[in-house]
């Protein structure tokens, strides 16, 4: 036990109870918690089934994942590019991410780790303490390990046994594994002084798995913000300026999208158009019409003329204020439309001038 690092002259560190303890001595490392739970939720978020796991967690990891529902997963046939069946979950995904919760956790703050499985097709983990790393994207491209940890002894012990390595590797296989599969990438919230990821055990969109892979020189660094982009994830303005150079994507900061050339070699064509949306003249034209056919028309009345219309990826509030633009750009403007009702409760009506330009 000296050698592999988990007891100090022979004497029991918190490492060796946690890692190989019966489940009573658990009380020997408190405030600190040993505690796994995995709990299973539904579609609506309701819990279904759960267990609770304590030390020695060498041990109860093993528990843990034979709890996972890891269901085989059947592509659509397509040729020989996809395997016919594959497991949801790849075993070294889960042991991964167990132990690197186990690793990382911080035990000060008497937490648990916990796993969640959702029936759709997802595993969440979770543990408590802030990420030491830069980044996870600095983890999975970088070449060499961290230079330091949060548990050193358990770190240090883990490695003897085979759990984690110290080279950083660990991340960025996760990442390798669900890119060979063309699941989503993993997904890291550090948010909360936590560390969670979601892992997602099937494809989204067959189609756009399938030819996202045949872009030549589609490097690791582009498939992770491609993914995030998919996601509707805001990336950093000089990686959206990288994507945009190559073609990639499209749209303005924060509303990126992947670009129609992606759309038309992965079969997204009417998904780019509604995250694209319609030219400004089109909503305008829109509009106008309406005028002509009803005489005058709300604000209520002109949201739910566009509301449809405009791009997908805006939140509400980014389409109140692109209808306030429209609105602006034609009364003010061009003086296309004017208002003879108050700020409060416009009704706007066509002008000459529109008649005119018709």
């Amino acid at each position: 036990m000296n050698k592999s690092k988990i007891t100090i002259d022979g004497r029991i560190t918190n490492a060796a109870i946690l890692l190989l303890g019966k489940s009573e001595s658990e009380h020997f490392i408190n405030p600190a918690s040993s505690k796994i739970s995995w709990i299973l939720k539904d579609a609506n978020g309701l819990t279904k089934d759960y267990a609770h796991f304590t030390c020695p967690l060498l041990l109860t990891v093993d528990d843990v994942f034979s709890k996972v529902r890891n269901l085989e997963y059947r592509y659509i046939p397509d040729g020989s590019l996809f395997p016919q069946e594959v497991d949801q979950y790849d075993p070294y995904l889960i042991r991964e991410a167990l132990h690197n919760c186990i690793a990382h956790q911080d035990y000060t703050k008497n937490g648990k780790i916990n796993l969640v499985e959702k029936e759709e097709g997802e595993l969440i983990f979770s543990n408590v303490g802030k990420f030491i790393p830069k980044s996870v994207e600095h983890v999975v491209m970088s070449d060499t390990p961290e230079e330091r940890y949060r548990n050193t002894m358990l770190a240090n012990a883990m490695v003897s046994y085979g759990m984690i390595d110290t080279v950083g590797s660990g991340i960025k296989r996760m990442f390798l594994i669900q890119k060979s599969k063309f699941f989503p990438l993993p997904e890291y919230d550090l948010s909360e002084e936590r560390v969670q990821v979601s892992i997602i055990g099937r494809v989204l969109d067959v189609n756009y798995a399938r030819k996202l892979v045949e872009i030549p020189d589609l490097s690791l660094p582009e498939i992770i913000l491609l993914d995030k982009v998919a996601k509707n994830k805001l990336i950093e303005k000089a990686d959206a300026t990288l994507l945009k150079t190559k073609g990639l994507i499209e749209g303005r900061r924060p509303n990126y999208y992947i670009s129609s050339e992606v759309a038309n070699v992965t079969g997204q064509k009417a998904a780019y158009l509604k995250n694209r949306g319609l030219k400004d003249d089109h909503y305008k034209k829109l509009i106008l019409e309406y005028l002509d056919k009803y005489g005058e028309a709300s604000r209520k009345d002109i949201d739910s003329l566009l509301n449809g219309l405009l791009p997908s990826i805006m939140d509400e509030k980014q389409k109140y204020n692109k209808v306030n633009y429209i609105i602006y750009s034609m009364s003010r403007k061009e003086g296309t439309i004017e208002n003879l009702g108050t700020s409060r409760l416009p009704k706007w009506i066509k002008t000459t001038k529109s008649d005119k330009n018709d």
